[in-house]
């Protein structure tokens, strides 16, 4: 008889570039069940500052640093509602699956997209770096 079990299904990925990085407010170390670091990241986008957290709008030729996780899906429900993610036009945040460089490969990452008039008047993180630009506003 053939076994019919199901392969596991590979963890999900997510690339996190704000306060779910290590040492960030909502470090997603902390969270459970607890997540796999997969590595250093790098994806092309625009990232915003909006206070107290960034925000990232996907795509052109500038590149935002973050860290890519192995997730559960119960963690992903946590992220979700972390970033307020309903599933509605008007959300913050958009949940994305796009491709993800982490350390020369490509990967596909979930990435929570700030919803554009959400940082039509934000100003630029030049650096891409939202633990950078936070450390350099607290010196």
């Amino acid at each position: 008889m053939p076994d019919e079990s199901v392969p596991p299904r590979p963890p999900r990925c997510v690339f996190v570039y704000g306060t779910l990085r290590r040492g960030g407010s909502n470090d997603i170390t902390r969270l459970q069940p607890a997540p796999r670091f997969v590595g250093p990241a790098q994806v092309a986008g625009v990232l915003y500052h909006l206070g107290a957290y960034p925000g990232l709008l996907l795509g052109g030729d500038q590149w935002v640093v973050g860290e890519v996780y192995a997730i559960e899906p119960a963690l992903e429900a946590i992220l979700d509602a972390i970033e307020c993610v309903a599933g509605q036009p008007g959300d913050e945040y958009i949940r994305r699956e796009v491709v993800v460089v982490v350390e020369g490969q490509s990967l596909a990452c979930l990435v929570y997209e700030i919803n554009p008039p959400y940082v039509a008047a934000a100003p630029v993180i030049a650096s891409g770096d939202w633990l950078q630009a936070v450390a350099l506003k607290s010196h």
